[in-house]
């Protein structure tokens, strides 16, 4: 074996070695010293243990340990062998050649050719790798939504432990990694080890299985452009996005029961549905009836998300950060601060009760769009009941494009109106927020959890870098960069020039320069392609992280040019912006 290979062996065994030993210490550092000072979490680690040790013992699939099923004698196959063939023979020499009877099959018994091992068989596991990874690859590219039943894990230790196993099961996964590739003569690379089939399939599982900060943190960076992210994460992103896991009935009735009291489903619902018609994040959504015969929904929050945002963030950044796959200009530490205080929005329903009455209020003359009543009676801090809206969402129905056109027009009418008139928007850009309802010819908004307030000072330098993209004024887009915090002043000209051609291309669309009057066609838009181009320099070169306020804001803008293209819209952008904003400058 060469030099070299010693040595990429040496820094991957390295790699996987600090993976593990990271993860040891954050379950260490996190939780032995607080045994011996909190005799709760003590008592309570050990009622866990015990009952992980009681279900191994009474499940069907998992024998005790002293069982006789586990293993099959081998001595008592190599018997049945013997005397299969002698009685094989026995008939030879009594009928002849042409009476042989057919050989026995291999799946009712043992075969006739005499082949033993000197391990023992399991006859109960006959599970090939090649098929468990084809499974496996094809269960990733699966874009339907699924949902699964499990518990929330709502204690800190319970979330701790989680975020361990996973650590130390990618640690182990790289380990397997790198035996298969040099068993085959490959040299492999870090990030393949670590992004290898079995690994995404356990991360997406595990950020699914959790829920709170890592399922939501996963589903806010799916909304980034794939220039942006590596192609795994992707992967893993788009698994997060379309799966998820609901509470058992048990855990639901309890959560319940703390908000409206032990008699809720009687006193207070005509029927309730016990699985989820939606389930995300934070909490899921159960389809009901109320005493007064009204269809609603009840947005119910998983028990112990809200407490366990601070620690999952921090074991979520530890992670991220050790691994190194995201790139540095990304600002992974100002993402995750974004992505805690949003997070805490989204788990006080009371503030979303508000954020619902606001935009009834303010789209009630709005003959498109329609926002579902709070039953403030049936909500609280961790329950929120609303009208159920009865559309569809936009991206699974099959309208012509006719209506296609008319949903893409208007949904990026309200992003512009909600950021430039409103100075109030809905910031969650995902798709199923929208429904189209094709009877009344509506638009049916969702989910405002996520609704924020913008300062007057950046709405107006923000209007005014977007009017100078527009006007393709490349002196004033640099400007109100500076202003907003874009650029430090302090930048390369190589930053500075791919940032000012970034924000001029994303303008395209609403250019009197570019379109003369006519709609945009998103079908055939190369916007990403063309801003893809400086995302490696800007990724590299960077000096400061955008505003705060762009995080969400740029996600929900994102999602509308996404949509537009998803739908293949024309739409009249050109025309909305001087509506909505305008071109004229305010200072």
């Amino acid at each position: 074996m060469s030099g070299r290979v010693l040595y990429e062996t040496f820094l991957i065994a390295s790699g996987a070695s600090k993976v593990l030993k990271g993860s040891a210490e954050l379950i260490y550092q996190k939780t032995f010293p607080s045994w011996y000072q909190d005799s709760k979490l003590w008592e309570e680690a050990k009622q866990k243990a015990n009952e992980a040790r009681s279900k191994a013992e009474k499940s069907v699939g998992i024998p005790p340990l002293d069982s006789e099923e586990v293993e099959t004698d081998i001595f008592e196959i190599a018997r049945q062998k013997a005397n299969s063939v002698r009685s094989t023979a026995k008939v030879e020499n009594s009928f002849g050649e042409e009476h042989r009877p057919k050989p026995p099959s291999k799946t009712k018994g043992p075969s006739n050719k005499r082949a033993f091992h000197t391990t023992s068989l399991n006859l109960n596991e006959n599970q090939d790798i090649k098929t468990k990874k084809e499974k496996i690859l094809q269960e990733l590219a699966q874009p339907e939504f699924q949902m699964d039943q499990s518990s929330v894990p709502s204690t800190r230790l319970s979330r701790l432990f989680h975020y361990g196993s996973l650590a130390a099961g990618v640690g182990v996964g790289m380990a397997k990694e790198t035996f298969k590739s040099y068993s085959s003569g490959k040299s492999p690379e870090l990030k393949s080890l670590i992004m290898s089939p079995e690994n995404i399939e356990r991360i997406a599982k595990k950020f699914s299985k959790m829920r709170g900060a890592a399922l939501k943190v996963g589903q806010m960076l799916s909304f980034q452009d794939s220039s942006v992210l590596p192609q795994d994460i992707q992967v893993i992103l788009q698994r997060v996005q379309n799966s998820a896991h609901y509470m058992p009935q048990s855990q639901l009735h309890k959560v319940m029961t703390a908000e409206l009291g032990s008699d809720w489903r009687t006193k207070y619902f005509t029927s309730f549905t016990d699985v989820p018609i939606a389930a995300a994040s934070i909490g899921q959504v159960h389809a009901a009836v109320t005493k007064d015969l009204d269809p609603v929904v009840v947005k119910i929050q998983y028990p112990g998300v809200v407490d366990s945002i601070d620690s999952d963030l921090n074991n979520l950044l530890l992670l991220m950060t050790a691994s190194r796959l995201l790139p540095a200009g990304l600002f992974l530490d100002k993402t995750i601060a974004n992505a805690r205080m949003e997070l805490k929005w989204e788990c006080d329903y009371i503030r979303e009760a508000q954020s619902l009455d606001r935009f009834r209020e303010l789209l009630h003359d709005d003959p498109v769009f329609e926002v579902p009543e709070v039953l403030h009676e049936l909500s609280s801090e961790h329950i929120l009941t609303m009208q159920h809206m009865k559309g569809t969402e936009i991206v699974k129905g099959k309208w012509d494009q006719e209506t296609n056109n008319w949903i893409a027009t208007n949904i990026m009418r309200l992003c512009l109106t909600e950021i430039f008139r409103f100075r109030f928007m809905q910031t969650d850009p995902n798709w199923a927020n929208f429904l189209y309802n094709p009877e009344t010819k509506k638009i049916d908004l969702l989910d405002f959890g996520a609704s924020r307030e913008f300062g007057e000072e950046f709405v107006t330098n923000y209007a005014n870098c977007l009017r100078a993209s527009v006007r393709k004024d490349r002196d004033r887009v640099e400007k109100y960069s500076l202003k907003l915090g874009y650029l430090t002043g302090m930048e390369k000209d190589s930053m500075k020039q791919a940032h000012i051609d970034s924000v001029l291309v994303l303008g395209e669309p609403f250019s009197p320069t570019d379109n003369a009057g006519s709609s945009y066609d998103f079908s055939s838009q190369d916007v990403t392609d063309r801003v893809r181009k400086n995302i490696g320099t800007m990724l590299e070169e960077r000096l400061t992280p955008p505003p705060e306020e762009t995080y969400s804001l740029h996600r929900k803008l994102s999602g509308a040019y996404l949509l537009c293209s998803k739908l293949q819209a024309t739409v009249p952008c050109e025309q909305i912006f001087e509506e909505v904003v305008g071109l004229e400058y305010e200072e």
